[in-house]
This record gives structure tokens, sequence and C-alpha cells, in this order.
């Protein structure tokens, strides 16, 4: 029987948020031993730029099913998670340690909201 390798999950986050899942287990090391760089940290001089580069990477990996991404960190490339509207990658969109998360900002409960009106239910 021929072992099947799961997909990854990559993050998008702050420092906190990235070392959290990177000791949860997502880090991904791949067969050379050497990692595969399935998250990003976002710092303070990090630019937007770099911030949708980096998504836009992960979306086109075939072995990444979820991107999580702070939602703060998703403000600052909105215009592109918004035109993302392939099911997988999943994106996830998490509050960080600093900032609360709003679900009038989260794209996928915008997106369901407008697929679903209570219009539809009557």
């Amino acid at each position: 029987m021929a072992l099947t390798r799961g997909k990854l999950i990559a993050v998008i986050g702050d420092e906190d948020t990235c070392v959290g899942f990177l000791f949860g287990g997502i880090g991904e090391v791949n067969r050379s031993k050497t990692p595969s760089h399935n998250f990003l940290v976002v710092e303070k001089n990090t630019l937007p730029s770099e911030i949708e580069a980096t998504f836009q990477a992960f979306v086109k990996r075939d072995d990444i099913d979820i991107i999580l991404i702070n939602q703060n960190i998703a403000e600052m490339i909105r215009h592109v998670i918004d035109a993302h509207t392939a099911p997988i990658p999943a994106i996830l969109e998490i509050p960080s340690k600093d900032q609360p998360y709003d679900p009038q900002k989260d794209s996928i409960l915008r997106r369901a909201k407008g697929l679903y009106s209570a219009d539809e239910y009557r």
C-alpha cells in the first residue's frame, strides 16, 4: 500500500501567530530536510507587496489546502483575498493577539451572506 501525503496549512501572520502554529506542527520539511516555507511572519516593515506575493505563491502551490491569515494582515491585501474564489486553498481569517476578529470584514462570511440571503428562504 502506498502512503499518500497530506496537504499543508500555510500561515501568514504576526510572529506570535506563526510561532504558535509552528509549535503546533504546521511547519513542513521536504525530502531534503529543508524547510518548505509554508509561513510568512509579517513584521512592521513587511511591505504589502511581499504579503501579496507570498499569498499568491501559497495559492498556486498544490500541496497547500488551507491558508490562515491574521485578519488585520488580510486587510492589507483585501483586494487579492476577495478575488480568490476557488474553494481550495480555503482562506481563513483569524484574530491576532493585538487585533480582535471582526466578522464584518471576513471575506468568506461576506460571500456567504451574499449567496444565502434571507429572501431565498421565504
